[in-house]
């Protein structure tokens, strides 16, 4: 039976002010261009206000203080997106639940050790001295190498693969296809080939962490990549050898962290970004989409382009740069002109 609540619970939940009828039912969550009139969406952008005068929404959060005229109703609140989550988790399934133990299909090492009330799926495989915390999860296909320590309440998904040594905090999520602890990526050429340099190193990932599918995180060389307490880290993103991630940072899919090179906290890392290798990036650094950090970043702000440059100097230089064909047109006029001024006259 579908879940519904009153406007007038909605708003209490999220302390806001309700501009609307408080016994209005609501049903479901959505977003501007597809809710109906039983379903409530939120404005977290004001360049978006077209959209929610166009939507059809029952209701629709707003900011505290909005004067925006809308059809819907509306709850104002400080920060539209941080309450609509709150909502959203009214409507939302109930969540999946295992029941605590080992799979039959399991292959758990009888050297391994296991926190309370830990799951562990059909199909994986926990080597020798590895160490699970309480209410860990341990998804189906998952391998667990030697002596790897994984802290409490950690939830791994399916078919993730954390080699020998790592240390995986508490609260840690794992998705899908994560490669943790692979071999850094190091050679020498040596007499006409290249020769394998051993990484020795580990991976530690600190507690409450993310790290999305499919993304692969290198063991050092000779200490450890590092990623710091409540780092977000998207799908497809690569980071190398020897790599620190400062803690509450984000970096967002397809990016790629060349080795040894040192994030900073509360770093935000937009998509198909990539950091070259043994530089620093200071800390509250954004990096837009598309960028190449090429160099240490030593201060705050935000910076874009290839190389990367603050924000300004770049838009200034992309925006010179766009008036090169006119620029040079203008200038072979100019020299035409001059030319033909400077010609010998003829008698």
């Amino acid at each position: 039976m579908a879940k519904t609540h009153t406007l007038g619970e909605i708003a209490a939940l999220v302390a806001g002010r309700l501009l609307g009828d408080a016994a209005l039912t609501i049903s479901g969550v959505n977003d501007l261009t597809h809710a109906t009139a039983a379903q409530i969406s939120f404005l977290g952008n004001p360049r978006y206000a077209q959209a929610a005068r166009n939507s059809q929404a029952g209701a629709i959060l707003t900011f505290a203080g909005s004067d925006l005229a809308l059809p819907a109703a509306q709850i104002q609140v400080p920060n539209p997106s941080a309450a609509f989550a709150k909502i959203f988790a009214l409507f939302a399934p109930e969540p999946i639940r295992w029941e605590a133990g080992i799979h039959p299909l399991a292959c758990v090492d009888a050297a391994a050790r296991l926190g309370e009330g830990v799951y562990i799926g059909p199909g994986a495989v926990i080597e020798a001295g590895s160490e699970l915390g309480a209410g860990a999860h341990i998804g189906a296909n998952v391998y667990i190498g030697h002596e790897t320590k994984i802290g409490a309440g950690t939830f791994i998904y399916p078919n993730v693969t954390i080699r020998e040594r790592s240390v995986i905090g508490s609260r840690v999520i794992l998705h899908a296809g994560v490669v943790i602890g692979a071999d850094g990526f190091g050679y020498e050429f040596q007499q006409g080939r290249h020769v394998k340099v051993p990484q020795l190193g580990y991976v530690q990932i600190d507690d409450d962490v993310e790290i999305g599918a499919n993304t692969t995180i290198d063991r050092g060389r000779f200490d450890k990549t590092w990623i710091q307490q409540g780092c977000k880290i998207d799908n497809l993103v690569m980071i190398a050898h020897n790599v620190v991630v400062g803690a509450h940072s984000i970096i967002v899919a397809q990016c790629g962290i060349s080795g040894s090179s040192t994030i900073g906290k509360y770093v935000t890392i937009a998509g198909q970004s990539a950091v070259v290798g043994h530089i620093k990036v200071a800390d509250q650094v954004t990096v837009t989409g598309w960028t190449a950090v090429t160099k240490d970043i030593g201060k705050s702000g935000i910076y874009r382009g290839a190389p990367a440059k603050p924000m300004k100097e770049s838009m200034r230089i992309e925006a010179l740069t766009m008036k090169l064909p006119e620029l040079y047109e203008r200038l072979q006029a100019l020299e035409k002109k001059l030319g033909a001024d400077s010609a010998p006259k003829q008698s």
